[in-house]
């Protein structure tokens, strides 16, 4: 009985682990938690760079700044009070606003916008 004990307790851990190890990533930067792609912010970006995606989170601006700022391989670039820039090596750029305007109807959105773009 213990042996089928520490058989299960040791699955859950490699899968909690597994989890973990398993965040979704673009062009090698971690996804905020939780934030849920935009497909119409992220074809906007699109025609300005060779490709990107963006996600948007309920989450405090601040909140998201300190998530990527923990990110050991991400260089900060900049923060204000409406925002921040952080670059992955040479080729990306990781750009966090709130508020932001959506480009296709004018509209300034409430919510955390992060852009993940892929320079060529």
């Amino acid at each position: 009985m213990k042996i089928k004990t520490l058989a299960i307790l040791f699955s859950i851990i490699l899968v909690a682990n597994s989890t973990v190890a398993l965040a979704e990533q673009k062009f090698g930067v971690n996804i905020y938690p939780g934030a849920i792609f935009d497909s119409s912010a992220t074809e906007f970006v699109k025609q300005m760079a060779s490709d990107a995606a963006c996600y948007r989170t309920i989450d405090d601006l601040a909140k998201v700044i300190e998530f990527y700022k923990q990110q050991t391989d991400l260089k900060l670039i900049d923060t204000n009070k409406e925002g921040g820039m952080f670059r992955k090596g040479e080729a990306v750029d990781i750009t966090i606003q709130r508020p932001w305007m959506d480009m296709n109807t004018g509209k300034m959105i409430n919510d955390t916008l992060i852009s993940i773009v892929k320079k060529e």
